[in-house]
């Protein structure tokens, strides 16, 4: 673990956690683009619309509803947005949220008490959520980077028990009234809404797995009570207003004390071994030790639902929607008033699914159960087109109820899913039944690492050789209906480099010189259907990401295909989270892991430490955004 700390959380990931096939959707795409020909073809979608990039009428033939000045990519340690908006710091890592805190220590990093009491690192998805006039922003706090989070120590990692209590403080997720005064907003200290969900938090199970025996551990002999939510990427809310907070990769965090001990084929489908990542949790937490509690990482994994508005109520995992390396879930109400989930497991070679409640959405009533119980479907893509969700029933799999939901990736495996390339963030759109995902990219084409070495056909959605760049995803459901077993797909873009490539790798028609980027990751419509993609990719500006600089936030008209530069991060940071006041007058964006790579000061500059944080954007003459 010498150098481990040095890797970004996913690179770590994807050098030891080998994907468990080849991306069968890789496949499908290849087959199709050989059928109907390459990049401009057309395809059944609705109306006449490309395969790749645009619907009927191209970005040059429609009139542009983007009405902002594009801005050029850039390398800059700072926020860049387009002429005529500003931005402003709304909380960052480690800022207190009640006066028993105290102020960020560029010294120290804080410690475990200070931690605490404090906005919590790497900032991820989150919502805001209104009652009145007031407005709590629930956000999650993924990870932690350790050579920032440490970098008072030698090491840069955890060396004491308070350096490892900080770490689990600093994940989870924080809760905070936020008020807007003065054109800027920030945090209510003190606000009876403030809450930190943390690590160690408590935490009830609830749905088919619910007090199986895959669940049980010493410290909860019944399987219904859990400690602690980590680790959560993407978020969703519900339609009767709670927060949803995805856990994904949850594995890095357990370890073995017993060098000799052997962790199960299940643990191992999820990326559990017996060295953790570098968090150290074991050392003063027993239950993160696999060789004597193997049952607690099935504990982990889900999607965690949490009422931000009642900071006394206790956060609830949803089993019924299965546990894997959750992205986000967007939530969505069908025509019958089933409640319709879509989710991505973000790992190379996993799947995306969707989960369709039993029962209906009642406005104002009592919606309290409805993530509790339900069928769990997963998507096949075809050749030509179409796709079918596949049920994963006792029936279908083989498998108990409780089973599919706690060993969601291996009965998905069991019924012929179509394997993906790193299933990210998946967005509805608000005026029809069309959904998006984020393909976002797939290191590993080609070969399959810790198989032996031996080559195999090339993998990850698209027909590309190595897929460095990305793609996004889009499908509607048959008839409308998002319950439909049915439904047809194609790729609202693929993403490349035409400055530096003639072929495939210069992405499909609506990408240009002006508008690249790579690895699609956060996404998200705003209320007029324009779709918001925010990227984790590469930032070394070099090779065959000339051009493209930081990281940043596009805006893409499904209509037409068009897509804009909105936003440019500052040096090595991921855009990611999103979501917009009332008004539409603010635009909240995390800005996440800024200078991982040890070359960054943002936002404060000068020597200090870089820290993540949300920021808001705004019109200066006060307009929507957009």
């Amino acid at each position: 673990m010498a150098a481990d700390h040095e890797m970004s959380f996913d690179e770590w990931d994807e050098a030891t956690n080998p994907s468990p096939d080849v991306c069968g959707f890789d496949i499908v795409v290849e087959k199709a683009m050989s059928r109907r020909g390459f990049l401009g073809a057309l395809t059944v979608f609705g109306a006449a619309s490309f395969l790749m990039g645009t619907s009927a009428l191209t970005p040059a033939q429609a009139a542009s509803r983007l009405s902002f000045k594009q801005i050029a990519a850039n390398t800059e340690d700072t926020i860049t947005v387009p002429e005529g908006y500003s931005w402003d710091v709304v909380v960052s890592w480690g800022d207190p949220l009640w006066s028993t805190g105290v102020a960020f220590d560029d010294a120290t990093r804080g410690t475990a008490e200070s931690q605490e009491l404090s906005f919590g690192d790497n900032n991820d998805g989150m919502a805001l959520f209104v009652d009145g006039s007031r407005h709590v922003l629930a956000v999650n706090n993924e990870y932690t980077n350790r050579p920032i989070m440490y970098g008072n120590r030698e090491s840069m990692l955890p060396e004491n028990a308070d350096d490892v209590r900080k770490g689990k403080a600093a994940h989870g997720v924080s809760v905070m009234e936020i008020v807007e005064q003065d054109g800027k907003w920030a945090t209510v200290i003190d606000s009876p809404l403030n809450r930190r969900i943390t690590a160690d938090s408590p935490m009830e199970i609830t749905g088919p797995a619910r007090g199986h025996d895959l669940l049980k551990t010493e410290a909860d002999p019944s399987g219904t009570m859990s400690l602690g939510t980590w680790n959560n990427c993407g978020n969703g809310r519900t339609p009767w207003g709670n927060y949803l907070a995805c856990e994904e990769n949850f594995n890095g965090y357990f370890s073995s004390s017993d060098e000799n001990y052997k962790p199960s084929a299940e643990l191992s489908r999820y990326g559990v071994k017996t060295k953790d990542w570098g968090y150290a949790w074991a050392t003063i937490d027993e239950r993160f030790d696999i060789s004597k509690h193997p049952h607690e990482p099935n504990r982990a994994g889900y999607v965690v639902e949490i009422d931000p508005m009642d900071p006394a109520s206790t956060p609830k995992k949803r089993t019924a929607l299965g546990r894997f390396k959750h992205e986000n879930a967007e939530v969505v109400v069908a025509a019958d008033g089933r409640v319709v989930v879509y989710m991505g497991d973000d790992e190379r070679g996993e799947f995306i699914y969707k989960f369709v409640s039993d029962g209906v959405y009642a406005i104002g009533g009592d919606n309290s159960d409805l993530l509790e119980d339900g069928v769990l479907f997963v998507a096949k893509f075809n050749e030509d087109g179409t796709g079918e969700w596949l049920a994963l029933t006792p029936e279908t799999t083989g498998m108990s109820e409780a089973e599919i939901c706690i060993h969601t990736r291996i009965a998905a495996s069991k019924v012929g899913a179509t394997t993906m390339d790193r299933p990210e963030w998946v967005s509805a759109h608000p005026k029809k039944a069309e959904i998006y995902c984020c393909l976002t990219n797939n290191k590993n084409r080609g070969v399959k690492p810790n198989a032996g070495g031996d080559a195999t056909p090339a993998v990850g959605p698209n027909p590309r050789e190595k897929n460095n760049y990305g793609q996004i995803v889009r499908w509607q459901p048959e008839g409308g209906d998002h319950v439909a077993s049915g439904f047809n797909w194609n790729l609202f873009v693929l993403a490349g480099n035409p400055t530096v490539h003639s072929d495939a790798y210069a992405g499909s028609k609506n990408i240009n010189a002006d508008n690249m980027f790579n690895s699609p990751d956060g996404l998200a419509f705003d209320s007029t259907g324009l779709l918001w993609i925010q990227t984790d990719g590469s930032y070394k500006n070099e090779g065959d990401f000339a051009g493209m600089g930081n990281n940043q936030m596009l805006v893409g008209d499904p209509e037409t295909g068009e897509i804009k530069r909105f936003l440019v991060g500052p040096k090595e940071c991921e855009v990611t989270g999103i979501t917009w006041s009332p008004d539409r007058k603010t635009l909240f964006v995390g800005i996440q892991h800024p200078g991982e790579k040890g070359d960054s000061h943002f936002p404060r500059g000068g020597d200090t430490v870089p820290q993540s944080c949300v920021i808001a954007i705004k019109r200066n003459d006060g307009g929507l955004i957009g």
